[in-house]
């Protein structure tokens, strides 16, 4: 994980641009009465005395063991809440269930197909014993592995509660990859257990997942059982054939009466779930996530960023695949005792209404979503949410790639607009399971800067001999200190976990370029390494992209470089444009003015495409090697994971 930290002409041309300043988006001010935390002194506490500050989060879980260390760092390695035991799904179920949200909504969930179900706390805890009994009784142990590979139901979030409910370690394969993907992960993780769904649903169609796991695990003698969850049975299908004594049926090895299950209590370090990073660069890399630390981030940043109240309705549009589904989906908000809403589906499928018609239904408050999703309403225009009361949508946070001013503009006006509500950016990664840079809802929004630091956060922006860069200018973003909710290690590769302490000695190296103004906010600008070079200057991809996004005619963008035999690449461009736009030659040409003008004559495409759609993994991610092969009429490989 080497980080050549060089800012391309473009990267330095985004950061004059943002130099130049975007207009501020004012905090609301009856938003900023209702936070919950005094940013100000939360930051002082944990620069003055972490440990302190750490521990007065910790407090807010129930421990069955108090812990005798708040935190040991001996880099690359660090320790949190040592010597404590604790449960995750006590802090998620049972603490609500032996209290007045018992009977409270804690899961509110939509199929594609139109199907709801509802879960209380008190039928959630009931299901969650009855399958974790289940795997006891398979011979699941505190420390096997279960791997999920489960689109975003019920049945998922109970599997994976089940598995922390007797100290099992999942880990969750988005439902959609491949099957060597999925043999990869459940040969690494060495899986006794793989609990699957019979099909998925994408954009109306019935995806067939368990053919993936029976070619997966053909081979594979250490997985013991594979359990089905026959979605098929719920509306009267054909019922699903078992070709194998290690099949089962999810509800048919389920025993009713089994409603109770101790739960273990682990160490502090013990491993809550892995979760495997996309592997396009190499062999997936399985991150590990601690139960103690990673309960005391999630459940701290629940309340503090995404401002979760007690009466809510929370809706994160991610799914269990992703680390978003991990933290905002299951652990964090059920670890306050929130209302969680989930749709398994695209936010735009059926039509581009769906989302705004379920906000009005049910009343949501807090949404938590991508760039890319927010990139795609806009290409509708403004009219589908305008037609919905969104008035209790108050908070709107996105993350997972860079939010573009004018995406972030256009959702603060249509989205939350009829609330007076503020749309919020933040950054974080698979391996730091919660926000480390965002903007809280007391600060005023910079479109194109992600925002401050959270309490107990540590960044810098520093040079590769990790000396600080002055403010507003490049360098690569990096934390001085780890943080209770980041990756412990790699599953069974710690020479690859060390690699992230390496870079920059002391510091875990994000691998992002990043600038800080003189207000303390952070802008994150791409990728260290995710750059082209066209005739010797290096360009970063990103930067194109969102130069592209600021023309008023495109919704959405990609950039792939090309070989070329004179400049060494040559870029491409892939456009969508927004509703009502003619795409035409002229359109063409007024890309690539626009390119030239913002950033150069080097940086503009050589070719522009304008295409209806973009490849997208179901989490909005753009797969831009599927375009970088089209392109040059090469095999683009497993295209499994994406949307349509």
């Amino acid at each position: 994980m080497t980080h050549r930290m060089e800012i391309s002409v473009t990267q330095q041309a985004n950061i004059e641009a943002l130099l130049k300043g975007e207009s501020a988006i004012p905090a609301r001010g009856w938003l900023a009465r209702e936070c919950s935390i005094n940013y100000e002194a939360e930051r002082t506490l944990s620069q003055e005395d972490p440990d302190a500050f750490w521990a007065e989060k910790a407090r807010a879980l129930d421990w069955a063991q108090p812990w005798s260390t708040v935190m040991e760092f001996k880099a690359p390695y660090h320790s949190w809440f040592i010597g404590g035991k604790l449960n995750a799904t006590v802090n998620c179920i049972d603490r609500h269930v032996h209290s007045d949200r018992r009977n409270k909504a804690a899961l509110l969930w939509v199929g594609e197909d139109g199907e709801e179900r509802s879960y209380t706390y008190n039928r959630l805890y009931r299901e969650m014993n009855r399958f974790a009994n289940t795997l006891k009784r398979l011979g699941v142990e505190t420390g096997d592995r279960v791997i999920l590979y489960m689109p975003l139901t019920p049945e998922a979030i109970i599997t994976m509660l089940a598995c922390a409910r007797i100290g099992a370690i999942h880990s969750v394969v988005y439902a959609g990859m491949g099957t060597q993907s999925l043999k990869a992960r459940i040969e690494d993780a060495h899986a006794k257990v793989v609990v699957c769904s019979d099909y998925g649903y994408r954009r109306g169609k019935e995806i067939s997942l368990k053919p993936a796991v029976e070619e997966a695990v053909r081979d594979l003698s250490f997985v013991n059982h594979v359990i089905i969850h026959r979605r098929g049975s719920r509306v009267g299908d054909a019922p699903v054939k078992f070709d194998s004594e290690r099949e089962h049926d999810w509800y048919d090895v389920q025993q009713p009466r089994e409603i109770h299950c101790e739960p273990v209590m682990v160490d502090a370090s013990h491993p809550l779930f892995i979760l495997y990073t996309s592997g396009t660069t190499g062999k997936p890399k399985g991150v590990v996530h601690a139960t103690g630390g990673y309960m005391v981030g999630v459940n701290y940043l629940a309340r503090a960023f995404f401002q979760i109240q007690e009466r809510d309705i929370y809706w994160s549009t991610s799914d269990i695949g992703w680390v978003v589904g991990h933290s905002y989906i299951v652990y964090g908000p059920l670890s306050i005792g929130a209302t969680v809403m989930a749709r398994e589906g695209a936010p735009d499928y059926p039509s581009p209404d769906v989302t705004w018609e379920l906000c009005e239904r049910f009343g949501v408050n807090v949404m938590f979503t991508s760039p890319t999703a927010v990139r795609m309403w806009m290409s509708h225009g403004g009219e589908a949410p305008s037609k919905f009361d969104l008035s209790k949508l108050r908070l709107m946070a996105c993350a997972g790639e860079p939010l573009n001013p004018e995406a972030h503009r256009w959702a603060q006006k249509f989205l939350v607009g009829q609330s007076n509500g503020m749309v919020v950016d933040n950054w974080w990664q698979t391996e730091i399971a919660g926000p480390v840079l965002g903007t809280l809802t007391t600060f005023e929004a910079r479109p194109g800067k992600v925002g401050k630091p959270m309490p107990g956060v540590e960044a810098a922006v520093v040079d590769l001999a990790g000396n600080a860069i002055p403010d507003n200018q490049g360098g690569l973003l990096v934390l001085r200190k780890p943080l209770p909710y980041m990756l412990t290690t790699v599953w069974n590769d710690p020479a690859r976990y060390e690699a992230y302490w390496e870079d920059i000695p002391g510091c875990y190296c994000a691998g992002d370029v990043a600038i800080r103004d003189d207000d303390g906010y952070f802008a994150v600008l791409g990728r260290a390494d995710d750059v082209l070079n066209v005739a010797g200057h290096r360009i970063g991809t990103a930067d194109v992209e969102s130069c592209l996004l600021r023309h008023p005619a495109v919704a959405e963008s990609a950039v792939v470089g090309l070989p070329d035999p004179i400049k060494g690449e040559s870029i491409k461009a892939f456009v969508v444009v927004k509703a009502g736009v003619e795409a035409g030659p002229g359109l063409i040409a007024s890309l690539r003015d626009h390119v030239r003008e913002d950033l150069g004559g080097i940086a503009t495409p050589s070719d522009i495409e304008i295409r209806a759609s973009l490849p997208k993994t179901r989490s909005g991610k753009i797969v831009r090697r599927a375009l970088k092969a089209e392109a040059l009429g090469q095999d683009p490989g497993d295209l499994s994971t994406l949307a349509d």
